[in-house]
């Protein structure tokens, strides 16, 4: 559920504005230090849980309007990744000179501590509460973009951005929307992930190269694909590293390539455009 997140608002980013925001995995390490940061602050795993991907969405806004925005109409579409390469490289090292190296301890909310028994075997409580919020946030992303007009601007921009202009729709403030939309799911995800792993400043790094592979085998720009795909490849690494700890970091790589073998564009992208 955590690659869900991740793979959503790279997917979000990607397919309206076609940018590789390579700043994603600094945005998901940001929002779990700000979730840390206001638990610490207010005891309130809920608040943090609130504050984390809003405080991430509003640094996304800040991206998108001071270091994407001036690249938009270059030949080269590797200015953007490297300069949200550079900002995300910025952030870390801001992290550590704050937060340290060693990294921090981050608890679960109350009543979300222990494993629920669910007959076959015990599941932890509070990773079930992280699957039913991806599965909300899921449902509601879908429904935004499905039935507001807002969601119609986003599909038809995505579709034919040119076409969309023609129509009189100003596409720049909806991508500035979307990219915090995106960068705030990064921190969404950051701030769930702090109960069930180390906080670190490094915690990014794995995590932004499973997610771009998520996005690659379901589709570029395809937040269905992102969704399967995130769901299918984190069931085959768990599994995976049950049984083989050391080829969890491998398996993922190598559905990749069967996946891309047998569809270039991925699960649900556009036939021909990894061609």
């Amino acid at each position: 559920m955590i690659l869900v997140l991740m793979a959503l608002g790279l997917s979000l980013i990607f397919g309206l504005l076609g940018v590789v925001n390579f700043a994603h995995g600094s945005l998901f390490v940001l929002g779990a230090f700000a979730g840390y940061f206001v638990l610490v602050q207010t005891e309130n795993f809920w608040l943090a849980l609130v504050a984390g991907p809003i405080f991430v969405g509003l640094v996304g806004l800040l991206i998108e309007r001071f270091l994407v925005r001036p690249l938009y109409g270059r030949r080269s579409g590797d200015d953007a990744l490297l300069v949200t390469f550079g900002f995300s490289l910025m952030v870390l090292d801001a992290v550590r000179m704050i937060w340290g190296k060693r990294g921090v301890e981050f608890d679960a909310p109350s009543g979300f501590e222990g494993a629920i028994d669910l007959g076959f075997t015990l599941f932890p409580t509070y990773r079930l509460l992280v699957i039913g919020i991806t599965l909300a946030i899921v449902f509601t992303l879908r429904t935004f973009l499905v039935r507001t007009d807002i969601g119609l601007i986003v599909r038809a921009g995505t579709s034919n951005a040119l076409m969309t202009r023609a129509l009189g729709i100003r596409l720049g403030r909806v991508r500035w929307l979307m990219f915090g939309l995106g960068s705030g799911l990064a921190g969404l995800a950051g701030v769930l992930s702090g109960p069930m792993r180390q906080v670190s400043p490094e915690m990014g790094v794995s995590m932004v190269i499973d997610a771009f592979v998520v996005v690659v085998v379901g589709g570029m720009g395809s937040l269905k694909g992102a969704f399967v795909a995130g769901s299918i490849l984190g069931q085959v690494v768990s599994l995976t590293q049950m049984v083989a700890p050391t080829m969890g970091g491998i398996v993922i790589f190598l559905a990749m390539a069967i996946v891309l073998l047998i569809r270039p564009s991925g699960l649900f992208g556009e036939p021909g455009f990894m061609d």
